[in-house]
């Protein structure tokens, strides 16, 4: 029971936190100071009608900081109206079932220990000064129907927030692999450079500086795809904006790479109508398996890649003609290809070739994505 009492005693406030004041705020505000003068002019049961209408007064423009500060807020307005005037209550005084609302809606923990022992001791106090049991009943039911307004809310607001954080989890998550499959596109690059810019060296200096002019190039496009990841990656950061790559761009996979494999790219059927999220997610699947290729791959002298968009989504088949190094279970790239095909509604597979060699085919289908 104890553990209980402190578990609620230091929850903490809602989330998400309060949002700024509003235009209700103040047309709340305006009604109900309207109202109060009306009444303070009309009612003959009151003792005291002025002085009922300049407390109410006084105490209303709590409603303006109820989020901020709720306890504060509604102790103010249940002392004054309350305790100080308790035979000349105003019907509009109910305003304060505003505050109880908010207490529960937006306050942390201790505030709501609080708060509930002041509003069972007001209802006891009322009780006590001749308030009858109907009275004590119904003050009851009105309370808790606010208490439990302002809880179901407060329950409903943070669901949906975890469900956005959830959603920007999984998106960082979706980015950090497309890190991973660039970053180690580059580095491959350069270390295959590298490699052949040392052989290079001792007979042509002219290719040993080519080597280091594609380090240098392939070096600056890594680290400015880390920095614009990374910053996705922060809480609260924007990436730079830059285009999505596209089927087209899997074409400038081809070439000859150091060491005298040979990467061949068609792409076909591309009318430019593929999805974004469709066409990025192809040529990650694409650079990757090229990348697997060569740095997993044994005595590899070809990697051909075939690309077919057509009505209904986009096939993809990598191959490549070297031994498989072997490797009691898949990779992180392979891993996180077959996951990305699935997050699209697609299908990713990678295994040896009947015929020898490597083979990656994927299937991503355009149903269901707008351009």
């Amino acid at each position: 029971m104890t553990g209980l009492w402190r578990s609620a005693w230091s929850a903490p406030s809602a989330v998400p936190p309060p949002p700024r004041r509003v235009w209700r705020d103040w047309a709340l505000l305006a009604v109900v100071a309207g109202l109060a003068v009306v009444e303070g002019l009309f009612r003959t049961d009151l003792q005291q009608p002025l002085l009922a209408v300049i407390a109410l007064l006084a105490v209303l423009p709590t409603v303006l900081w109820r989020r901020a500060r709720p306890l504060v807020m509604l102790v103010v307005a249940m002392v004054v109206l309350g305790l100080l005037l308790p035979d000349s209550t105003l019907y509009t005084s109910l305003f304060v079932m505003v505050l109880v609302y908010a207490l529960f809606r937006w306050g942390a923990g201790r505030d709501l220990v609080i708060g509930s022992a002041l509003l069972i001791a007001s209802l006891g106090l009322t009780f006590v000064r001749g308030g009858g049991l109907e009275d004590l009943i119904g003050g009851f039911a009105l309370l808790l129907t606010m208490v439990l307004l302002g809880i179901a809310f407060r329950y409903r607001a943070g669901s949906r927030q975890r469900t956005l954080d959830g959603i920007r989890m999984r998106e960082r998550e979706h980015l950090a692999r497309d890190l991973h499959d660039t970053v180690a596109h580059h580095v491959s690059a350069i270390a295959i450079r590298a490699q052949a810019g040392l052989a290079m060296a001792p007979r042509d200096l002219r290719a040993a500086e080519d080597a280091l002019g594609v380090i240098e190039a392939e070096a600056a496009k890594t680290l400015s795809e880390l920095r614009s990841m990374v910053r996705v990656l922060r809480q609260g950061d924007t990436a730079e904006l830059a285009p999505s790559p596209q089927l087209a761009d899997i074409e400038q996979l081809a070439g000859t790479r150091p060491g005298g494999v040979t990467v061949a790219a068609t792409v076909t059927g591309d009318d430019g109508s593929i999805p974004s999220p469709v066409a990025a997610a192809v040529f990650r699947l694409a650079q990757e398996s090229v990348t697997n290729a060569l740095r997993h791959g044994r005595q590899v002298t070809r990697v051909d890649v075939r690309v077919e968009a057509d009505a209904g989504g986009v096939r993809v088949h990598v191959t490549n003609d070297g031994d498989v190094a072997a490797s009691p279970t898949p990779g992180f790239g392979i891993i996180g290809m077959m996951e990305r095909a699935a997050l699209l509604g697609g299908t990713c597979r990678a295994g040896p070739a009947p015929g020898g060699g490597w083979v990656v085919t994927a299937v991503l289908p355009r149903v269901g994505w707008t351009p």
